[in-house]
């Protein structure tokens, strides 16, 4: 390979490096640790009751009613092929904005555990490993290696497809919950 090949593919990580690099918020599902971008997500909220919808995939657990608004929930363990667990005291629902198609959607995630907020340097960051075959892992916008560990950094909006909210019974696909983001706002801990 010549040295100016090698200089553009080390040129184009640079640039892929520093567009995600930022905050995240880290969550644990049984022993990993995942990120999603801290803009991406609206609230954190403790385990509540979640109703069960007929017919849905099994990715969803059921829905909520977050003052007023009807929002899907859905299994991180199912929908990565993890064993189900008990819910537990550190069980929450990390409610997060999905974009598709210049519309926002709320929708919410059932974790084991919110870990903590960290901010993700570009050099921490590599491009998630090849598995081969026919595995997609586009979902993965990289591996955050960061406090002797290794973060699973998520693109939420790949994660939960539009694909998976349009399995949902009518109305219950949490579009009725669009929303503008700001990009300054205040996380909410409820």
């Amino acid at each position: 390979m010549s040295s100016l090949a090698t200089f553009a593919e080390t040129k184009e990580s640079a640039a892929t490096g520093a567009t995600r690099a930022g905050k995240y918020l880290t969550f644990r599902l049984a022993a990993e640790e995942y990120g999603l971008k801290i803009l991406k997500v609206r609230e954190i909220i403790g385990l509540m009751p979640i109703t069960k919808m007929p017919e849905a995939p099994a990715c969803i657990r059921g829905i909520i009613n977050l003052r007023g608004r009807v929002i899907p929930v859905l299994e991180r363990r199912a929908r990565f092929g993890m064993a189900p667990t008990p819910d537990n005291e550190e069980t929450c629902i990390i409610v997060v904005d999905l974009s598709s198609n210049g519309r926002t959607t709320l929708m919410g995630i059932l974790v084991d555990a919110v870990s903590e907020v960290l901010d993700i340097k570009a050099d921490e960051i590599q491009d998630s490993p090849a598995l081969g075959g026919d595995v997609s892992l586009d979902f993965i916008l990289g591996i955050g290696k960061v406090k002797g560990g290794v973060k699973i950094l998520l693109d939420i909006d790949k994660v939960i497809t539009t694909e998976s909210v349009g399995q949902l019974p009518a109305g219950l696909s949490g579009a009725d919950a669009e929303t503008k983001v700001e990009p300054d706002r205040e996380l909410s801990m409820n």
